[in-house]
């Protein structure tokens, strides 16, 4: 990596907590300058505009608190094991990313004077919705969740209720409504679980 390109991530790493933290509107250029230890001018050289580098800053937090959510979770003994493990994960594990969820945060920040922040936020919505519709699925194939199963209603309920559950948890200024979350889902995604095929009884052939 060249002094450019490491430059380049150093302006990313420092703006992407601002951005997190303030949105778009409330991040002003200069804190972004003071925290890269830039000038305006050394700062354009890598970036054309204020959008341009948001949407860089988003991509850095969202990869940030996905693998951090996302530990651990390949390791888990079928699919309902790793969905409770990845539910687990999201409602314990502080989030990397001073401010919290990105994805939360730039869906409600960005509004239709930024598009391109709007998109990449329903992308990044759709992209964990889909990871977790794929366990499913794959759980299915196997026997493991029972076949009437909706991978898409199961992953969007997921979503729902952690999203919901950070913003309800912030108002309040507690993690009762994390904790609580957690407990529904694991609940939920238990009962997934395929039934156990009956035995078939063993015939003798002597007696036949």
């Amino acid at each position: 990596m060249n002094k450019g390109e490491l430059t380049r991530q150093r302006i990313v790493a420092a703006s992407a907590p601002i951005f997190n933290q303030r949105g778009f509107a409330g991040a002003s250029m200069q804190d972004i300058l003071e925290a890269a230890g830039l000038e305006k001018g050394g700062l354009y050289r890598h970036f054309a505009s204020k959008e341009e580098l948001s949407v860089a800053a988003f991509k850095y937090s969202l990869q940030l608190v996905t693998e951090a959510r996302a530990a651990g979770a390949s390791n888990s003994p079928g699919a309902i094991p790793r969905l409770i493990h990845i539910v687990h994960q999201f409602t314990t594990v502080p989030s990397p990313m001073p401010g919290g969820c990105p994805i939360m945060n730039t869906a409600i920040d960005a509004d239709d004077t930024q598009p391109a922040l709007r998109a990449l936020a329903n992308d990044a919505i759709q992209a964990w919705k889909s990871r977790l519709a794929r366990i499913v699925a794959a759980g299915i194939r196997t026997g493991e969740i029972a076949s009437g199963t909706s991978p898409r209603r199961i992953a969007n309920l997921i979503v729902a209720t952690l999203e919901g559950s950070i913003m309800i948890s912030r108002l309040e200024g507690n993690r009762n409504a994390m904790r609580d979350a957690e407990d529904s889902l694991s609940a939920v995604l238990s009962a997934l679980a395929a039934s156990p095929r009956p035995a078939q009884p063993v015939h003798n052939a002597a007696q036949c």
